[in-house]
Formats: C-alpha cells, sequence, structure tokens
C-alpha cells in the first residue's frame, strides 16, 4: 500500500508533523517495498486553501492512505472524494507510525480531527 505521512524531517527516523496541510514534508512510503520519496511540502506558508492543495498533491501521487496527527475539514473532504483513507492521532517517527498501521493499531477517520484553519498561525491550537 502507498502512504502519505507528514513529517518534519525527510526520512523515517523523523518525527510525525501533528498538521496535514502545512505539514513541513510529506514522505510517501510503499509499505510493501519501503521505498521512500520525500517531498518538501510547497503548502507551508499557503494564505490559504493549503489542506485541499496537499490533499490535491497526495492523490496525484496515487496514495491509498494518509496518516498524520490532525486533518481539517477541507482536507478531509479532499481526501475521502479521492478515496484515500485519513489516519489521524499519529504521533512519534514516521517509522512508528507505520509499524501501528501494519499491526492494525490504528483506525482511519470517519471525519475531520481539528476545526478548519488549525494550522495556521491565528487558530486555537
Amino acid at each position: 500500500m502507498k502512504v502519505a505521512i507528514t513529517s518534519v524531517g525527510l526520512n523515517l527516523d523523523a518525527n510525525v508533523d501533528p498538521r496535514f496541510g502545512r505539514a513541513q514534508h510529506i514522505l510517501i512510503i510503499d509499505t510493501e517495498t519501503m521505498d521512500l520519496e520525500a517531498i518538501e511540502n510547497p503548502n507551508v506558508a499557503a494564505g490559504g486553501g493549503a489542506g485541499i492543495q496537499t490533499a490535491q498533491m497526495v492523490a496525484e501521487r496515487g496514495v491509498e492512505a494518509v496518516l498524520t496527527g490532525n486533518c481539517g475539514p477541507n482536507a478531509f473532504r479532499t481526501l475521502d472524494a479521492a478515496g484515500i483513507k485519513v489516519y489521524a492521532g499519529a504521533s512519534g517517527t514516521v517509522r512508528q507510525v507505520l509499524e501501528a498501521l501494519k499491526n492494525g493499531e490504528i483506525q482511519p477517520l470517519g471525519s475531520p480531527s481539528v476545526p478548519g484553519h488549525f494550522g495556521t498561525a491565528g487558530s486555537q491550537q
């Protein structure tokens, strides 16, 4: 399965970024081969629409699931429309989150985990 994990770094030992749309990096990982593509998220400083733009970016790469700390309503709707499962509440390293997914320890969301504009400087966190 091809998954996208939000990250503050560029490898499996980096911590998960708690934000989705404004995550520093997105790691695209094939869970079967462990092939990894590290992407610097161009939407970190977007004035608006970061969640939607980041969701579209990962959807274009053919991912089946997103693992992140939090996912707002616009990003969630975009990912859901693309048939991508969203797993939120992820913390620790990317490697730890991958293991939790493989072991069935985390479940996909049925709705957003935070309100809109959660990851912006002016939001309540």
